[in-house]
C-alpha cells in the first residue's frame, strides 16, 4: 500500500497538484490505472483550526483518509548512514527506514547515503546552499511534492553530493509537505570522516 501526506492549515489544502500527480503517476506505474483521480474531491478539511496531516491510504484505488493533528519534530543532530534501501514510491510500510533511524540512537535523525551519494532524511528532503544557490541531491529516495514545486520554480538545483563536499556549504535545510523549506541552524552532522555545524 501507499500512502500521500498532505497538509491541512485552517481549513487550506496545500500543494493539491503536486499530490495528484504523485498519487495518478503512482497508481499508473505500479497497478497499470489511467483512471485519474482527483484527491481535493475526496478531501473534507477538519473544522477545527490548526495543522493537521491529511494521511491517505491507496493502492489502486483510495483505502482510508484520517485527519491527524500535526506536532512539529525538531532536529539538531544527523548521523549519516549507508543503505541500499529502495523508496521510490510513497509506501506505507518504513519499516527499513524505521531500522536505520534506530541504528543511530541518540542521533535526532539520519542522512542516507546510497551509491556513494546523499539522498534523504527519514522523513525529508534535503537541499544545501553554496552561497549562490541551493542544491539538492539528483537522486533522492522519494522524489518528495515541495521538492518536485520548488524545482519547478528553479528555486531549487539538482546535483549530486557527496558527504565530503558538506563542507563547501554554508547552510542545510529540509523540505516536505508538512513543512515546506525550513532552513535548519545550528545542526551537527556526523558522517564517517568529520562532524559538521551547519
Amino acid at each position: 500500500m501507499l500512502l500521500e501526506t498532505i497538509k491541512i492549515e485552517n481549513g487550506q489544502i496545500f500543494n493539491i497538484e503536486w499530490h495528484n500527480q504523485r498519487f495518478n503517476r503512482s497508481r499508473k506505474e505500479l497497478f497499470e490505472v489511467d483512471e485519474i483521480i482527483n484527491l481535493q474531491n475526496h478531501i473534507t478539511p477538519p473544522a477545527q483550526k490548526g495543522v493537521f496531516r491529511c494521511r491517505i491510504l491507496y493502492d489502486k484505488n483510495i483505502i482510508s483518509i484520517e485527519y491527524i493533528p500535526y506536532q512539529t519534530k525538531n532536529f539538531r543532530t544527523f548521523k549519516i548512514v549507508q543503505s541500499d534501501i529502495d523508496y521510490s514510491y510513497k509506501y506505507s510500510n518504513r519499516m527499513k527506514i524505521e531500522k536505520l533511524k534506530a541504528e543511530v540512537f541518540p542521533y535526532d535523525g539520519i542522512i542516507i547515503e546510497k551509491d556513494g551519494l546523499l539522498t534523504d532524511t527519514a522523513i525529508a528532503n534535503i537541499a544545501f546552499y553554496n552561497g549562490d544557490s541551493w542544491l539538492t541531491p539528483k537522486k533522492p529516495l522519494l522524489k518528495g511534492t515541495m521538492r518536485a514545486k520548488l524545482l519547478s520554480e528553479e528555486f531549487l538545483i539538482e546535483k549530486d553530493i557527496k558527504s565530503k563536499e558538506l563542507k563547501e556549504f554554508s547552510h542545510f535545510a529540509l523540505m516536505n509537505a508538512m513543512i515546506g523549506f525550513q532552513i535548519q541552524k545550528n545542526i551537527i552532522i556526523q558522517s564517517k570522516e568529520e562532524k559538521l555545524c551547519l
